[in-house]
């Protein structure tokens, strides 16, 4: 019994602890799922299939039916005597239904189709390419957030170093070794700490708030960031969704010149066209009567005006266009790698040059410290060396986290 209520606690201590850790990549997972633009793939795809069952009625039979009651000032009259033939009505009436089968378009209502199909993958492609554009927002503040757990950790230090510090103050003040307001300066300070905790957790929060939004989940204040591991390959090789929405594009627009060739195709088509009027086919009957007719009727536009040919020409221009836009994109796209490439090796010689500073702050401090002890120098004097040595601490903190924002952003540019 007592182990399964250990296996229940151990359990549902992983659960909560699984629940409260937060990785890059479910940001960028949530984004991808739950933002609102993210609907616009699956309404695309329903207004396709709607649009391609509208297409597709043209290889169906259409109907039409008419009806017309009219009268006429005039009429035919045989001039013949004695012929025994009965004058038309002034007042005729006739109602109609026609049927027109589309038998061969040359290809049009495929192509059509083809169109709509091609346009469907593009519009689908910028969707993830506009989803794709908000990574690095999520980047910028995933990484401010994992800045303020660092400050947060770094004063956490400060203020557990400050209190130790505190006591030995005071027994020196006791011991008549240090001067008896040497404590003011260290609980000063520790207030000041204080404060800086609530500016801290404050834009920890608003940071947080944000980043819910965009994901569109709710995050608890309490959650844990985790930092990640972020490596880069300085190369030209860019593998980014725009790159193959330029490719859909084209395939759009040669879809649609093969819509622009079937337009000026012969279509053939049958029809029966049946009613029942006064007169009927029968112009001598003068009753009402059934009629039908049954044919095939073919139209084929022979001359345009060079139509087609300059429709096709400027296709063909937007081709180009789209071409162009994609080389535009990569130079932009190399030229803004190039620069995050060399922020990323500034930010590294940063870090390096950081480290030699910090080995040196803390050299001092605990010279610092040991004068303090021994009332050589004040408590102020001390928490001057203290405070340096906070401060390089919290710029190498600083650079970490712009080093591994630079670097996401890095892969994030490149298409990785």
């Amino acid at each position: 019994m007592n182990k399964l209520i250990t296996y229940i606690f151990l359990f549902f201590s992983i659960t909560v602890f699984s629940q409260k850790q937060i990785t890059l990549e479910e940001c960028y997972q949530l984004l991808s799922t739950n933002f609102p633009l993210a609907k616009q793939s699956a309404l695309f795809e329903t207004q396709n299939a709607l649009d391609l069952e509208t297409i597709k009625t043209g290889k169906l039979p259409e109907i039409n039916l008419s009806a017309q009651a009219t009268y006429q000032s005039d009429v035919i009259e045989i001039p013949i005597p004695n012929a025994g033939l009965e004058p038309l009505n002034n007042d005729q009436y006739r109602t109609t239904v026609s049927v027109n089968q589309l038998i061969y378009g040359g290809g049009i209502i495929d192509a059509s189709i083809n169109v709509k199909s091609a346009a469907l993958k593009t519009k689908q492609k910028q969707v993830e390419v506009n989803l794709y554009q908000l990574k690095k927002q999520v980047n910028q503040l995933y990484f401010s957030i994992l800045l303020t757990q660092e400050k947060n950790d770094l004063l956490v230090e400060k203020q557990n170093l400050l209190n130790t510090k505190l006591k030995e103050v005071k027994s020196g003040i006791k011991n008549g070794v240090l001067l008896p307001t040497s404590d003011k300066v260290l609980q000063a300070e520790l207030i000041k700490v204080k404060q800086q905790f609530l500016e801290i957790n404050s834009n920890k929060k608003s940071l947080i708030n944000t980043l819910s939004s965009l994901i569109r989940k709710e995050i608890d204040g309490n959650s844990s960031f985790e930092n990640p591991i972020i490596s880069t390959e300085f190369n030209t090789q860019i593998s980014r969704p725009e790159l193959k929405l330029f490719q859909l594009k084209k395939e759009e627009v040669e879809a649609s010149e093969m819509v622009v060739l079937k337009e000026n195709s012969p279509k053939l088509i049958g029809f029966v066209n049946g009613g029942y009027g006064n007169p009927g086919l029968n112009m001598l009957d003068n009753s009402f009567q059934p009629f039908y007719i049954v044919g095939l009727k073919l139209n084929w536009k022979v001359f345009d005006w060079n139509s087609t040919k300059k429709k096709q020409k400027s296709l063909s221009i937007h081709k180009d266009i789209i071409d162009n836009e994609a080389e535009i994109f990569t130079l932009n796209t190399n030229i803004e790698l190039a620069q995050q490439q060399s922020e990323i090796e500034k930010l590294e010689g940063f870090i390096t040059s950081d480290f030699d500073i910090i080995k040196l702050r803390k050299e001092v401090l605990k010279s610092a410290a040991s004068q303090l002890k021994n009332g050589v120098i004040t408590a102020s004097s001390y928490l001057t060396e203290l405070t340096s040595l906070y401060e390089d601490e919290s710029t190498l903190s600083t650079h970490k986290i712009q080093l591994l924002l630079v670097k996401s952003n890095y892969n994030t540019t490149k298409g990785n």
